[in-house]
């Protein structure tokens, strides 16, 4: 009897493969552990061709470049030159916020919309519209000539710098299966956002020192262009979607109605430490924002229940506990790490009256740690389950807002408190962020992932913009307290005690917000494994066994599943990961060994 050869793979054999493989007879056993194959996209539709090592890193840097320009045009950068641009266009300090808040209120509001839009027409010209409008608007800011004028072209920048986000995240999720190559993308995507906080004040305090303000956002949008060109070329067209459906419907209802609900709750947030609370319109912009997104939600749950029409937003996603624990998790961490970086600058320039570079000096570390960090995350998301590392991530970013919270000494060292928090933060951002989107990624189905990328983003943005807007008004509170008046204006607080006692009142809120988030990702991911995919020694040791019962020959070789997990029941049988793996508790070999033996192809030759 002619020997026959059986071949497993973890993907299913093509008719053309199963006719070579059957040809094949008499040779000998093999066991081979095959490299891991150039990346194979899993985009609209059928799968991408292949892409080369070269064009794939080409491809997570130009991503990143996309998220480093869109935290540097958001925070840092233009905070440090905020007196500049005051002064330059007559913008009193009291509404000098709105030049931070244009650009945040719109990249927030319009998140959930481009997410939608990516999902539909694909995230590839998605993602170089975007960037192509942030490049336009952010070369034309700086010819304004008053403040309305600089505040509407800040807005509109945000708009273009929302495209980015979700487009950039379906892109990453459909080119790299589970394994290590994503976790090495996510963390390299996601140190984008906090390495551009960091480079921001680099930026800022250079230009700030040596040029006209403009410059940075000239230089900025030098850079977008080199985006926009790079998409362009880099991100690999998706091939054609194999429905009749080529164009699906937007609900541009429901985007109506989210976007007026964000941008009304995020402008009276920010307008309330302007104008103050106490304003009759304050409260009434906030309960119309509410009603606002409540109705948005019963309509995308009429749409998803009652009629065929595609919701923009499906609200039933919500019901995966592991996705909104992500989601609050992620809008709390913003909230901690945002305010970290802005009241730390209120201090070093607002209380110690440090001029731009010396403010700038002090937050070079981050930039150090920040790399540093990148690397690491990439390794322990594929060895250490994702609960410890988020765990972990928050316990630092609480850590470094304790250190600018405690009455310590105005007068000590930056090394025995000011260096250890910023390594701290970077560290905890650099950790938490990757970790939360690829939850997020990891449990959702392709079609979804663009939009959880822009819904998660978007959620971080309403946490920013409501966790500044409590900092800044217990800060003032704080402050008016100890001085018996209203503080309207934040000038003149060199060496101002009371002015100090607001900003550590400020850090001990955020303090609170890292706690929150210790307690949800402790709770809701807790026992949840690391994120990697499994291994094939149960199923070398499956094959070893049918070769010795049926004297068969055998070619087995390893390689990594390209089928995107939409939940832990199909995470187990598609990967072949046992139960115990998301629950942490450790397995035998024994165990391992049974949890894959349903689930693996195995092809006989004829």
């Amino acid at each position: 009897m002619a020997e026959k050869e059986i071949r497993h793979v973890s993907t299913p054999l093509s008719a053309e493969q199963q006719s070579k493989e059957a040809a094949k007879l008499g040779e000998e056993v093999e066991v081979i552990e095959q490299e891991e194959q150039p990346i194979q996209s899993q985009g609209e539709g059928s799968l991408q061709p292949a892409l080369s090592r070269a064009r794939t890193i080409a491809l997570v840097a130009t991503l990143t470049g996309a998220a480093f320009l869109n935290s540097t045009l958001t925070v840092q950068a233009v905070v440090i030159v905020l007196p500049s641009i005051g002064k330059a266009l007559d913008i009193p300090a009291a509404r000098q916020q709105w030049i931070v808040s244009a650009y945040s209120l719109s990249f927030g509001c319009f998140l959930l919309l481009w997410g939608k839009l990516a999902d539909v027409y694909g995230k590839r010209p998605i993602f170089i519209l975007g960037s192509l409008w942030v490049a336009i608007l952010t070369l034309v800011n700086p010819f304004a000539t008053n403040e309305i004028a600089f505040d509407l072209l800040r807005g509109l920048q945000g708009v273009g710098g929302a495209g980015n986000v979700p487009s950039a995240i379906g892109i990453l999720s459909a080119t790299f299966p589970p394994g290590k190559a994503r976790n090495y993308a996510f963390s390299l995507y996601s140190a984008g956002a906090p390495m551009g906080s960091v480079m921001g004040n680099l930026l800022g305090g250079l230009v700030a020192q040596y040029a006209s303000w403009r410059w940075i956002f000239w230089i900025l949008s030098i850079m977008a262009f080199l985006v926009t060109v790079a998409g362009y070329f880099i991100v690999p067209k998706a091939p054609p979607r194999q429905d009749s459906e080529l164009k699906k419907s937007v609900d541009w209802i429901g985007a109506f109605l989210v976007t007026v609900g964000v941008l009304v709750l995020l402008f009276a947030l920010a307008e309330g430490n302007v104008v103050g609370w106490g304003k009759a319109y304050i409260p009434v912009l906030i309960v119309l924002s509410i009603l606002f997104i409540v109705t948005f939600v019963a309509w995308q749950l009429y749409l998803e229940k009652r009629t065929e029409r595609r919701p923009l937003m499906k609200v039933t996603l919500f019901k995966r506990l592991k996705v909104s624990a992500a989601m609050l998790a992620m809008a709390v961490f913003f909230s901690a790490f945002n305010n970290y970086l802005i009241f730390s600058t209120y201090f070093y320039q607002e209380y110690l009256g440090l001029d731009a570079i010396q403010t700038t000096l002090r937050f070079i570390p981050t930039g150090v740690v920040g790399i540093l960090t990148v690397l690491v995350t990439s390794q322990l998301l594929s060895r250490v389950p994702i609960h410890f590392i988020l765990m972990w991530g928050m316990v630092c970013v609480g850590l470094a807002n304790l250190l600018m919270a405690v009455p310590i000494p105005p007068t000590e060292t930056y090394w025995a408190y000011g260096f250890p928090a910023m390594c701290l933060a970077v560290f905890g951002a650099d950790t938490l962020f990757p970790s939360l989107l690829l939850l997020v990624a990891h449990n959702l189905p392709p079609e979804d992932q663009a939009l959880g990328g822009g819904l998660v983003n978007a959620l971080g943005q309403i946490g920013r913009a409501i966790g500044l807007a409590i900092g800044t008004a217990i800060q003032v509170a704080v402050q008016s307290s100890q001085e018996g008046t209203r503080v309207v204006d934040m000038e003149a607080n060199i060496g101002n005690h009371a002015y100090l006692h607001g900003l550590h009142a400020a850090q001990w809120l955020n303090v609170g917000f890292a706690a929150t988030g210790f307690l949800i990702v402790a709770l809701a991911f807790r026992g949840a494994g690391s994120p990697k995919p499994c291994m094939d020694y149960a199923a070398m040791l499956q094959f070893k066994q049918m070769q010795k019962a049926s004297g068969v020959r055998l070619m087995f070789f390893s390689e990594r599943p390209t089928a995107q997990p939409e939940d832990d029941l199909t995470l187990l049988t598609s990967l072949h990961v046992p139960r115990s793996w998301t629950t942490g508790r450790r397995t035998s070999k024994k165990e391992k060994c049974a949890s894959a033996g349903g689930a693996s192809h195995v092809m006989h030759a004829s």
